[in-house]
């Protein structure tokens, strides 16, 4: 039943219009680009098989108007040097769109040259503001990191009693972390709440994640929040709970992988996160999705599964009902809002979207909403 709902849905999905230009038997050519590779490819390994379980289901229920759908993917490494040749190279092999990338800072060196070929790039999870209210061939499926960042500034202070905060954040995704942090600051402080210590470094195997959260609690903060990817804030939750077991720990969305549960164990219990998926959501179309992305590659979507999914899907659904005097751009803007796994995705005119937020915990090894 899961499996039909889900093939139906993608054929309504592929078979709603006409896509012009093209011979009928040349396929449809999509780049996906993410770091699959690395010390924290989990996300951009999400990322991909979420992309790619999109373009099969597409394929299965007949392609873009009978036209297969090609999914090209590269590696962008988490470097920006790279990244650069990466959406080079798909922008070489005329591909209709690029879904990703999964981080702001290779968001940030790439946007320039999709701009510049005016080919179109959906991203699943990138949330800088600095990427906001631009009118330009970037989009994204997520809100920005004001969102988040405000949400949770308003539940830590309201919700926790939290009055002082030491953070550290990953300078590595600086144009991510920087505008969390910033957004966080001024959500805090409205509530009468103070940042006390802002700590940064930059990702990799040689941190000292010990001196590190030694220096966040010599301040005596109410909270350690870490604005980082999943490994690296499970790694420093552990060193804090080694020195700290009452002191409040919190994280970002980005940090919200299954990883995190999986490397960060006792350290992680009941760290508060705000983020753009629910795990434990009834919509059929997640379930579906879901239960099609386990029997695919054997493991949880995760966010980035979901999000490149419904990143993928907007692509597909947008080529698919674009008329012959439309570029891809306008047939996204146009149509406005999208059907994702989990919630509706509404474009506003610069491409930022709007979707639903909740405020979760880890208890037992597993996110739960709390709000």
């Amino acid at each position: 039943m899961i499996t039909i709902r889900l093939h139906y849905f993608f054929l309504m999905l592929v078979l709603s219009g006409s896509l012009a230009c093209c011979s009928p038997n040349e396929p449809v050519k999509i780049g996906f680009m993410g770091g699959v590779s690395g010390r924290v490819a989990d996300l951009g390994i999400a990322g991909r098989n979420g992309a790619l379980l999109a373009v099969e289901m597409c394929n299965q229920a007949g392609g873009v108007n009978g036209r297969t759908v090609e999914l090209l993917v590269e590696d962008d490494q988490q470097n920006a040097d790279q990244a650069r040749l990466a959406v080079q190279r798909l922008i070489d092999q005329k591909v209709a769109a690029i879904v990703g990338p999964m981080t702001s800072m290779v968001a940030m060196a790439t946007v320039p040259l999709v701009n510049q070929a005016q080919v179109v790039m959906v991203s699943p999870t990138v949330s800088t503001q600095e990427l906001s209210h631009i009118d330009d061939y970037f989009f994204r499926v997520i809100s920005s990191t004001a969102e988040y960042a405000h949400k949770s500034a308003d539940y830590h202070a309201s919700q926790q009693g939290i009055r002082r905060v030491a953070v550290a954040y990953d300078m590595r995704n600086e144009a991510y972390s920087e505008s969390w942090l910033k957004a966080y600051r001024k959500g805090f402080a409205a509530h009468g709440g103070e940042v006390v210590l802002a700590e940064y470094y930059y990702s990799g195997d040689d941190v000292n994640f010990a001196a590190l959260a030694e220096k966040l609690l010599r301040v005596k903060p109410d909270a350690v929040l870490v604005i980082a990817n999943s490994l690296d804030t499970a790694m420093l939750a552990q060193q804090v709970r080694k020195r700290d077991q009452h002191v409040h720990i919190a994280t970002s969305e980005w940090a919200a992988t299954e990883r995190l549960s999986e490397l960060g164990g006792r350290a992680v219990e009941g760290m508060m996160i705000a983020q753009f998926m629910d795990r434990e959501s009834n919509n059929p179309n997640y379930l579906a999705f879901r239960q099609a992305y386990i029997d695919r590659f054997s493991m949880e979507p995760g966010f980035g599964g979901v999000t490149a999914f419904d990143a993928m899907n907007v692509v597909l659904t947008a080529l698919a009902g674009k008329d012959k005097n439309q570029t891809l751009k306008q047939a996204i803007l146009s149509k406005g809002t999208f059907i994702g796994v989990q919630s509706e995705i509404l474009f506003d005119k610069m491409g930022d979207a709007k979707r639903e937020t909740y405020m979760t915990t880890i208890h037992n090894g597993h996110f739960l909403r709390v709000r």
